[in-house]
């Protein structure tokens, strides 16, 4: 496999200030060079993901190649937020995995319905976090073939490649 390029950057959408600090050394446990990007409610996701408010400075924000979906955060729902992500040409084929406490079967089913790309309970030993996080990192930024628009590049300008192992 080739060599990277450049970080691959998550897009984390969680109001519990501690998970977001636990997803962070999980993935740093990882070893793959990631930028974690954090915001704390729904109102602040959009924001980011249509570089408003805050975030309007568009160079200064790296297009997310995976978005972790809380669906209990403030100001907009996870649930209206996927929702708007997935009914979006611009974003709707940036992934999204559902990264929450819940274990609904009402929550799993609507998330599907609405266009997640996966639901994952959040494991609460820290061992299991990390090894969530490798999976998901080699998952996908590996293993699968992402258009490139969902990875972060319009222009034809592949972001990133494999990683060498």
């Amino acid at each position: 496999m080739e060599g990277r390029k450049r970080n691959l950057t998550i897009l984390m959408a969680d109001d519990d200030e501690d998970d977001g600090i636990l997803v962070r050394e999980a993935l740093a446990e990882s070893q793959v060079p990631i930028e974690l990007n954090i915001v704390s409610n729904g109102e602040e996701l959009m924001d980011y993901l249509y570089h408003r408010g805050r975030y309007a400075n568009r160079s200064s924000l790296p297009h997310p190649g995976l978005i972790l979906l809380d669906l209990n955060i403030p100001r907009i729902n996870g649930l209206e937020a996927l929702k708007e992500i997935k009914s979006d040409p611009q974003l709707r084929q940036i992934p999204v995995v559902i990264l929450t406490t819940s274990r609904r079967e009402e929550d799993i089913y609507n998330t599907y319905d609405l266009g997640a790309n996966s639901f994952i309970i959040k494991p609460a030993p820290f061992a299991s976090l990390v090894e969530v996080m490798d999976t998901l990192v080699k998952y996908w930024f590996e293993i699968v073939k992402l258009p490139l628009e969902a990875v972060g590049d319009k222009h034809g300008q592949q972001p990133y490649q494999s990683f060498v192992h």
